[in-house]
């Protein structure tokens, strides 16, 4: 079953990727109830996340299964199976951090994407560091970076940073509560020759740093938190539901008239409260941002406001 979706979908996704000249996609996700996993192409490495869920097996007949998987997924693919990693996503009964660090080892890249180049590591953490299915979302900020000072909530590694840097942003401030992130956030603008000291990069909690701003300092801002948040580093825990509306008037108040914020998040079930938000336009451009590797799932909504 594995084998026929692979070959089905690898023949269409590579021709669309090649295309476009993209090398980082998505080939799979969960497609299959008997296969949950999610496999991401990252040029000539492959990335398998195992999604956890009761599966009724031993411990010897499920790495069997993994083992017989991952066999599949070299072979359709033209991977070997040595460049190939897993991990295992669990999910928590718990909202603790988002991003956990998973091992010791380190298996670290460079890869590219529109000309750009991004550190990922397929061994550390659940995520590889480049969150492929906003491809299209950085590409617009790309666009309208031109002599803007753009301020980046909830960093990460800093991929739209690098984007609005190489669309001409006059300054890119970076901000996140983990000073892991946003030393690979500061690695990756170097790794595309931007001089970090024209930048700013700013360890806070976001929730709290909004407080801070002055009124009308950005021109554009990158905003993509998580869904939960309740890290112990953080004053009070981020249900992006319940807080959106305040966080969202926060950031308008330090965007100057006519700026533009992109917003996203990851909550499937989210729905944007309009009436209670102080902007002039509100467009929802989820499906526009979707790229051709996501385009079966609804992962995350998106939005483009402007104050």
């Amino acid at each position: 079953m594995l084998e026929n979706r692979l070959v089905k979908v690898f023949k269409h996704l590579r021709k669309a990727a090649r295309r476009q000249n993209i090398t980082c996609y998505r080939v799979y996700d969960d497609d299959i109830n008997e296969f949950p996993l999610s496999i991401e192409l990252y040029e000539d490495h492959i990335y398998v996340a195992e999604y956890q869920r009761p599966h009724g097996m031993e411990e010897d007949a499920h790495e069997a299964w993994l083992d017989s998987s991952l066999e599949v997924i070299s072979k359709v693919l033209e991977v070997p199976l040595e460049k190939i990693f897993v991990k295992q996503r669990q999910r928590k009964a718990s909202r603790q951090e988002q991003y956990e660090k998973l091992s010791f080892e380190s298996h670290e890249m460079t890869v590219q994407e529109a000309g750009l180049n991004f550190k990922v590591n397929l061994s550390d953490y659940l995520d590889t560091g480049l969150f492929l299915d906003h491809r299209i979302t950085r590409g617009m900020v790309r666009e309208l970076s031109a002599g803007k000072k753009v301020l980046n909530l909830f960093c990460y590694t800093g991929s739209f940073s690098v984007y609005a840097a190489a669309g001409g942003a006059t300054q890119v401030t970076s901000v996140d509560l983990s000073k892991t992130y946003l030393a690979w956030a500061e690695e990756n603008m170097r790794l595309n020759n931007f001089d970090v000291t024209k930048h700013a990069f700013v360890h806070a909690d976001v929730l709290q740093y909004l407080d801070t701003l002055p009124e009308e300092e950005f021109d554009l801002v990158v905003l993509d938190p998580p869904t939960f948040s309740n890290s112990k580093r953080m004053k009070e825990f981020l249900d992006i539901q319940r807080d959106h509306v305040t966080i969202l008037n926060k950031v308008l108040r330090a965007t100057k008239p006519g700026g533009v914020i992109y917003f996203s998040n990851n909550y499937r079930r989210f729905v944007l409260e309009n009436d209670s938000i102080l902007a002039t336009e509100i467009k929802d451009i989820t499906a526009q941002t979707m790229p051709f590797d996501f385009q079966q799932k609804l992962i995350r909504k998106c939005y483009k406001i402007t104050r």
